[in-house]
């Protein structure tokens, strides 16, 4: 009986040692992609990961929401790149040299960036478009949710109206 429970716990063990692995190997996964320009994919690595990102040590999970900010800004996704950059951001503040100097450098130039953006021209206006493949981020087409100058809302008299013109045939 003592030998069963030995090898149970010996599993488990193994088991939960092997899965942060997994977390972790994932993670250098996504990196290596984003590394090698390969967004798509790192985004795809991340957000499959990120039910699991608890299970990631404190610098690990900086560096996931590092990656995570820097990749959606780089597609485009500029209101998601600002969530999970400010989550950098708060993570190394809260624990200091979590990121290494070049990745701190670059959150902080993105994520002020954004944060102007907010400011001056509202949330609304933050894009969310990705940006064709090789273009600048910065580039990409911003949505706006303001409506164009010319549009105009219809009036009272134009919702139940239809001209006559129809039966002036």
């Amino acid at each position: 009986m003592r030998s069963a429970l030995g090898l149970v716990l010996a599993v488990s063990v193994a088991a939960v040692i092997g899965g942060c692995n997994t977390y972790s190997n994932n993670l250098n996964r996504s990196k290596e992609a984003f590394e090698q320009n390969q967004y798509e994919r790192s985004l795809a690595i991340l957000r499959a990961l990120e039910p699991d990102e608890n299970h990631l040590t404190v610098g690990e999970q900086a560096e996931y929401a590092y990656l995570r900010g820097m990749t959606d800004y780089r597609i485009g996704y500029q209101s998601d790149a600002r969530h999970w950059l400010a989550v950098a951001f708060e993570i190394e503040k809260t624990n200091p040299k979590s990121l290494n100097v070049d990745w701190k450098t670059r959150l902080d130039q993105v994520l002020e960036e954004l944060n102007k953006h907010v400011y001056n021209e509202g949330y609304a206006n933050l894009g969310n478009t990705p940006a064709a493949k090789g273009e600048d981020p910065e580039d990409a087409p911003k949505k706006s949710a303001k409506k164009k100058p010319d549009e105009k809302a219809p009036s009272k008299s134009d919702k139940g109206d239809k001209s006559d013109k129809s039966d002036d045939k």
